[in-house]
């Protein structure tokens, strides 16, 4: 049967959601809410508030979707799953309660706990401790890692080096509010030693699989330096994390977690993401996202062959399908084109020039960009998801493809990395040791 799915979101990520699904045998429909230039090409943007629940569930009955899919983590957290469940409409995505997840930094740890899963030593504080919270970083070893306890768009953990830098951070968080309401809660954690990966589990609640496992880079500038962004660029599949790896990340980390939401009566249906750090004693969870990551998606999602909305419905109605999809061999990578200044101010509205890229080989994710009059613009922090997807599992070639890529595209005040993927090479020497 041939099925209408509404994506919610308006990022690169959706844009991959997207372009995936519209590769589907069983897809009919594709609408996005509200898309982006990239969408439209491929769907059609929908001009609904996203917060807006019930004219999305009006949408839904009066276009017949059969399976709706949401892209980012706001509209989880705000129930949007729920209130369409509800109504007997198709989700993939999880529960208000089961995005507590991503939401809370605490709720995160204590099913962890719970689960006797592997992760950083750590301590809570709220606002009302700030004088302890100050008394406990005195006596602390540095670095170490403060992360506001909400959602902050990936921009709420900071590496602490010493003790000034720490109580900065405690300042800006409990006295300067610069998250508001998410944080008003603290995790401090214990610094890990060792190199991250993301693993994206399609979960139906009970059975999952796993997705080529990928890597990202946060900080904004070369060389892991400078602040956290939203991503500025990733690769997949990483060298780091090998088949008998993948094995123990499933049977550690993501089975028990999975297990661990179902004993406390909130199951997970959806894209469970571990963030992970490679540490000399194993693997061990840095964070849990309750969607799928961005920019990760865009080099994952290339590298499935089969039917990927069949996948994402089985996991919605409950019954997953395992061998919807596999691993095609191939190799991505993504660099993200940002605009100057991110994750700071930044300037928008300047024309993209070099857009039509017409290589089989090349994808370009809108992310931050808006169309008029036929040209597109800069809309956003992180603009563009210059992406290369090649047959072979060869990173570094796939690497030097999306550079190649990026060269050709220009607008005022265009920043990227110029590293991305680089360590590749470090994992690649490991493996041949």
């Amino acid at each position: 049967m041939k099925k209408n799915v509404l994506v919610i979101g308006s990022g690169g990520r959706e844009h991959a959601l997207v372009l995936k699904i519209s590769q589907s045998n069983s897809v009919e429909k594709i609408f996005c809410l509200p898309g982006n230039p990239g969408t439209s090409k491929i769907c059609t943007n929908l001009k609904i508030d996203s917060s807006n629940h019930q004219s999305i569930y009006e949408f839904c009955l009066a276009e017949k979707i059969d399976l709706v899919v949401i892209g980012p983590e706001q509209p989880l957290v705000d129930g949007l799953s729920d209130f369409l469940r509800e109504r007997k409409i198709n989700v993939f995505g999880p529960s208000k309660a089961a995005a507590q997840i991503e939401a809370s930094k605490s709720f995160a740890k204590q099913i962890m706990m719970q689960a006797n899963v592997q992760t950083a030593q750590y301590v809570e504080f709220n606002r009302e401790q700030f004088k302890n919270a100050i008394d406990f970083l005195k006596n602390s070893k540095y670095p170490l890692v403060i992360k506001a306890d909400g959602l902050a768009a990936g921009k709420g953990v900071t590496i602490c080096e010493n003790f000034e830098q720490a109580t900065e951070t405690l300042n800006n968080i409990f006295v300067e509010n610069v998250f508001g309401s998410s944080g008003e809660k603290i995790v401090i954690e214990e610094f890990l030693v060792g190199d991250e990966a993301s693993v994206f589990a399609i979960t139906d609640g009970k059975d999952f699989i796993t997705l080529p496992p990928a890597q990202d880079h946060k900080r904004v500038g070369d060389n892991d330096t400078g602040k956290n962004t939203g991503g500025m660029g990733a690769y997949a599949p990483t060298p780091l994390i090998d088949e008998k790896l993948i094995s123990k990340i499933e049977q550690e980390i993501i089975s028990p977690v999975i297990n661990q939401l179902n004993q406390n009566g909130i199951p997970f249906i959806g894209c469970l993401y571990a963030g992970l750090m490679i540490t000399n004693v194993g693997p061990k969870v840095i964070e849990f996202n309750c969607r799928f990551g961005d920019p990760e998606t865009q080099v994952v999602l290339p590298l499935l062959e089969g039917d990927f909305l069949e996948l994402l419905y089985s996991a919605a109605i409950g019954s997953l399908n395992k061998n919807a999809v596999r691993y095609n061999g191939g190799s991505s990578v993504c660099v993200v084109a940002a605009s100057k200044g991110y994750p700071d101010l930044y300037k928008k509205g300047f024309e993209i020039m070099g857009l039509e890229i017409s290589d089989p080989e090349i994808l370009i994710y809108h992310a931050g960009t808006i169309e008029k009059d036929g040209k597109i613009f800069t809309n956003g922090g992180r603009v563009l998801g210059v992406t290369s997807v090649i047959k072979e599992n060869d990173v570094l070639k796939a690497r030097e493809k999306a550079y190649e890529a990026l060269s050709k595209i220009c607008f005022d005040g265009i920043y990227y990395r110029s590293d991305i993927a680089n360590r590749v090479n470090k994992y690649l020497q490991k493996s041949n040791l």
